[in-house]
């Protein structure tokens, strides 16, 4: 079991192991002393997970509620904050009682948000079940729900109380959401650790949840180490977005058809290409992260054109009044922020989407 500690505006602790599923109760008794707790899930989750999470919660003494959404991009929505608000409210929820996102990024950024509105903050827990909630979502405190603008428009920073990520978790994930996962791994290797992106793109371990544990850690080291820098996103967190300017616009031309994994992997390439076009990276980074999502299956071939994204990306909370923030690679394990003007993103995009 491997234990990474977050010293934010809360400190708490990231847990990766097997089996942590069984044990949540005990773990979850150790930060909480709520009498009440509302497990939020999908249907996919509910199915696989909810009677192990639950069982363990009751065991431990809490009175346990379940609250079920569909899966999918699109139960991130004011709506459906309004009704687990109404629901914790119709249940008597206090301050002291808690909720457990169990599930993927949507699930924790759902929870995460209701968590920060009701009643002005109660305590969440974050179960991540994909390898992409477990080292993007669940840590760092960032929770939202999209708008019809474009996505994580509505939001807060509220940090969990604990994230319990149970590696068997992996062993139901569909092979197209591990590869999820995979991309923003990849992301945080190229951006801040070159040997955790070396062993991504070119070592083997002997079992997929060594494979998983080992980076997994890498990875939200990477993220807790930039969000202890800057909790509120105004300065070297924003290392964190590289590829997803474009991803989100993706995500949002394609009406969330495209997967976040999928549309960051998009962007990462694209803003490889266009930054050592432009001469701002010290190496062509494209090649070895595009080798390396090659070797995993990852397509990173966009559908849409420049304009398309640039309109898109233009609705994202990146911008700032007549700027935008770039992230970029100055090499394997080091990244940097431009600032352009918004008028410069279309040729930004067109550079890297050249072939």
């Amino acid at each position: 079991m491997l234990n990474i500690t977050v010293n934010a505006s809360r400190k708490y602790d990231v847990v990766i192991g097997e089996g942590l599923m069984e044990s949540a109760g005990r773990m979850v008794r150790g930060v909480s002393s709520a009498r009440k707790v509302c497990v939020i899930c999908d249907t996919t989750t509910r199915d696989l997970f909810s009677e192990t999470v639950i069982g363990s919660l009751a065991g431990a003494g809490f009175d346990t509620h379940l609250l079920i959404f569909a899966p999918g991009e699109q139960t991130k929505s004011m709506s459906n904050l309004s009704r687990i608000l109404e629901y914790l409210a119709d249940r008597h929820f206090t301050r002291t009682d808690l909720l457990v996102a169990l599930g993927g990024g949507v699930i924790g950024d759902l929870t995460g948000f209701a968590a920060a509105c009701y009643l002005r903050g109660i305590n969440f827990v974050q179960m991540p079940t994909t390898l992409l909630s477990a080292v993007d979502a669940s840590v760092g405190g960032k929770t939202a729900v999209n708008l019809k603008a474009g996505k994580n428009l509505a939001g807060a920073f509220h940090q969990p109380a604990i994230v319990l990520f149970d590696t068997n978790a992996m062993e139901s994930l569909p092979e197209e959401q591990f590869k999820e996962g995979l991309s923003e791994i990849i992301k945080c290797g190229v951006i801040g650790d070159k040997d955790l992106f070396e062993y991504v793109a070119y070592k083997e371990a002997p079992r997929i949840n060594d494979f998983v544990e080992m980076t997994a850690e890498r990875a939200i080291i990477v993220k807790r180490d930039l969000v202890e820098q800057d909790e509120y996103d105004v300065g070297p967190r924003k290392l964190l977005n590289f590829g997803h300017t474009m991803g989100h616009a993706v995500e949002l031309c394609s009406g969330y058809e495209i997967p976040h994994g999928h549309a960051v992997a998009m962007g990462m390439l694209a803003a490889c290409k266009a930054s050592y076009r432009k001469g701002w990276s010290n190496e062509d980074c494209a090649i070895p992260v595009w080798q390396t999502l090659e070797r995993y299956g990852i397509d990173p071939k966009c559908p849409f054109d420049a304009d398309e994204l640039a309109s898109a990306a233009l609705k994202d909370k990146k911008r700032s009044g007549t700027k935008i923030s770039l992230v970029v690679p100055l090499q394997i394990g080091e990244g940097a922020l431009m600032d352009i003007d918004v008028e410069e993103l279309p040729e930004f995009f067109r550079l890297g989407l050249e072939g």
